[in-house]
């Protein structure tokens, strides 16, 4: 898995950006034997709390792409996060749609690594862990980074998702 195509690209663009971790070095990737689709299963493969797993979900918001990088530890609030952004509508994008704006698929959509940027927002509630996992562009690899770290290299907006 460290070097599907999507890996390399979640990689690159971490390097690229001098994204560092908690303790000041690159991220590493951390790959897993089956692929963790859920923020619990993350979380219990990772030893953490679910709340450290930044769930990536991409939304159709008006047809543009939005990515929106929640806790595993509550759900996206769509009303509340169309009102803040002035859209008119907010709804979970299909896989094709996500797979054509990011080129990787539902369940390893990463935070970086797409063929062209991405408006994402990333909520604020990460900002309590000192460390939090994102997923490395396939469902069976994650990485850990900080939550500055991670509104640094994304070009993300803190918001208040749930």
């Amino acid at each position: 898995m460290e070097s599907h195509p999507n890996v390399l690209a979640v990689q690159a663009a971490l390097e690229n950006a001098d994204a560092r971790t908690s303790d000041g070095g690159a991220p590493r990737m951390v790959v897993f034997d089956e692929g963790v689709h859920t923020a619990a299963a993350a979380a219990a493969a990772l030893g953490v709390e679910v709340g450290q797993i930044a769930n990536s979900l991409i939304f159709d918001a008006d047809g543009e792409p939005l990515l929106v990088l929640t806790s595993g530890a509550h759900r996206v609030d769509t009303r509340k996060v169309a009102a803040g952004l002035g859209v008119a509508k907010l709804g979970r994008a299909t896989p094709e749609f996500v797979r054509a704006h990011t080129g990787q698929a539902i369940g390893g959509v990463a935070p970086l690594g797409h063929p062209k940027p991405v408006r994402t927002l990333v909520d604020t509630a990460l900002a309590q862990y000192p460390e939090i996992w994102a997923a490395g562009g396939v469902p069976q690899v994650v990485f850990p980074i900080t939550y500055a770290e991670l509104l640094r290299v994304t070009g993300g907006a803190a918001t208040d998702v749930a």
